[in-house]
């Protein structure tokens, strides 16, 4: 069933979940532990689970000597080739004990605008999630371009979670929920709820933040809920180390109001066109 508020998530069909470079690397590759506990809840009570993962570069630093994100392309993608394999790793021998497989796909927002890779991408994660596997869905860093530096795993969520119908969006992020202003301005208000056509202008995200392992910020995660929100999703965006709760349905973060009736259907070609109004 479509989530219209965040008590139904748990008795979605299938949930899509982000997470992001800075809550499962470096001083934070702990949390993988915690975060595949609560998929592995939900796996259990019978939910499709799509992990949409970031931190291929992040987890690829440190085996080549970097401190830092490489700001050059092509040490980007060296990165993105060593730690993807890394991170695939990690999440598999967490999920070991639940007896629970990983597929990994990779996908650029090319294949997403292509006909016929969105058509491949498609039915690859329907096959996946009827033999119970759980895609672990990240952007192919070591082929992108323009996305690699610019893009964020947030949109490439909401894009996937159209594409495969999915009930709920889970963005997890270092913060428990959204504000009306930087947490960290005095008077910024906590924002529970986002109807569906509410007016977000006066509010201050703040930009797309490049930080020491990946991109994102508060902004990329108000476009992306917005952008499922619009195809119907219900969309919530919470801590990471709140996942758990928030795939029990507990009143936590920030949740966006699903369209109630949205005039194109999330496996329809209309992504593109979506996500351009979106920005």
């Amino acid at each position: 069933m479509s989530a219209a508020e965040r008590a139904d998530i748990p008795y979605a069909r299938r949930v899509v979940v982000k997470v992001g470079s800075s809550s499962i690397s470096g001083d934070s590759a702990h949390r993988i532990g915690p975060l595949v506990n609560a998929l592995a809840a939900a796996h259990a009570h019978g939910t499709e689970i799509v992990l949409v993962s970031s931190g291929a570069i992040a987890t690829g630093m440190p085996f080549l000597l970097l401190d830092e994100r490489p700001s050059d392309l092509a040490t980007q993608q060296a990165a993105a080739a060593v730690g993807q394999n890394v991170l695939i790793y990690r999440y598999q021998e967490a999920l070991r004990p639940f007896r629970i497989v990983a597929g990994q796909v990779l996908l650029t927002a090319g294949d997403l605008e292509n006909a016929t890779h969105r058509s491949n991408a498609r039915r690859a994660m329907e096959r996946l999630l009827g033999l119970r596997i759980l895609p672990i869905v990240n952007e192919n860093d070591t082929v992108a371009t323009h996305e690699i530096r610019f893009g964020d795993n947030d949109r490439l969520a909401a894009l996937v979670a159209q594409l495969i119908g999915a009930d709920a969006l889970v963005l997890l992020s270092d913060i428990e929920c959204l504000y009306t202003h930087p947490p960290d301005d005095p008077g910024a208000l906590p924002i529970p709820r986002v109807a569906y056509g509410d007016d977000l202008h006066g509010f201050e995200f703040g930009s797309v933040v490049v930080n020491s392992v990946g991109t994102g910020g508060a902004a990329t995660k108000v476009s992306a809920a917005r952008l499922a929100a619009a195809a119907g999703i219900g969309v919530l965006v919470t801590s990471a180390d709140r996942v758990g709760e928030a795939l029990t349905g507990a009143e936590i973060g920030t949740w966006f109001q699903p369209n109630p009736e949205p005039t194109a259907g999330p496996a329809t070609g209309a992504v593109r066109t979506a996500a351009d109004k979106l920005g």
